[in-house]
């Protein structure tokens, strides 16, 4: 009997290959994405030092009190622009965008293209 992978493995296979061109430094870290089915995570990352520098999730409780709901393309893109402005605030313009191994696409989508419409630049 044939043994397929699952999606996740799949995913996780593309964000490893990904990771290999991405890299953030401390003048562009990076923005990397995690989706699950409820919620969604944001974090700014500068790889050189290994530190996450700005964080932004659905989870949190003054994202949340803005949103009816958490895992559609609405929350993604207040989520982007959350993460947009606490980035800015913290001094980053600009950034490289790490998909997660998910297609960019939908969800991820709506929180990059409100993410660049905050101001920051990828």
């Amino acid at each position: 009997m044939i043994s397929k992978a699952s999606r996740a493995e799949i995913r996780q296979n593309k964000h490893r290959r990904l990771r290999h061109h991405l890299n953030g430094t401390g003048e562009t870290p990076r923005l990397a994405v995690f989706r699950s089915n409820k919620h969604m995570y944001a974090q700014i990352i500068d790889d050189t030092v290994g530190r996450t520098l700005v964080s932004a999730s659905t989870v949190q409780k003054d994202v949340r009190a803005d949103l009816q709901y958490t895992d559609d393309t609405k929350a993604a893109a207040h989520l982007g622009t959350v993460i947009a402005k606490k980035a800015l605030e913290a001094g980053i313009t600009s950034v490289v965008f790490d998909r997660g191994g998910y297609i960019y696409h939908g969800k991820v989508k709506a929180l990059a293209e409100a993410a660049r419409e905050a101001g920051l630049l990828f």
